[in-house]
């Protein structure tokens, strides 16, 4: 019999650090740029409030499997005027044992995250 795989040691993917011994699965976030803005902004992604800047594209975590796990991105930027706009989204995931796969959405007016596929 083979062992199950540990989400955290498969290359590439940011491991849980708050404690959790139940099992785990994997979540990717899509992270599209916001559209036709000439504002440079930095992509930041938390799970259960432990905050991480990422990159754009495709970024893919360990979460728990047995419980709710709250999901949030939103942008920053330090850019002139626009320092206090940053548009976010926000969504909780419901416990599941199957890997997940969301997107963001971002304008001038928010954003949203959503399940794909």
């Amino acid at each position: 019999m083979t062992e199950p795989i540990d989400p955290a040691k498969l290359p590439g993917v940011i491991p849980y650090v708050d404690n959790h011994d139940g099992p785990r699965r994997l979540l990717t976030v899509e992270l599209r740029p916001f559209p036709s803005s000439s504002v440079p902004y930095v992509p930041l992604v938390s799970i259960d409030g432990r905050q991480f800047v990422v990159s754009w594209g495709a970024v893919t975590f360990e979460i728990p499997a047995d419980r709710n796990v709250h999901v949030s991105a939103r942008l920053h930027t330090n850019y002139g005027s626009q320092a206090a706009a940053t548009p976010f989204a926000s969504i909780v995931l419901a416990p599941h044992p199957e890997p997940v796969r969301l997107a963001t959405q971002f304008t001038g007016q928010g954003g949203s995250i959503l399940p794909v596929g």
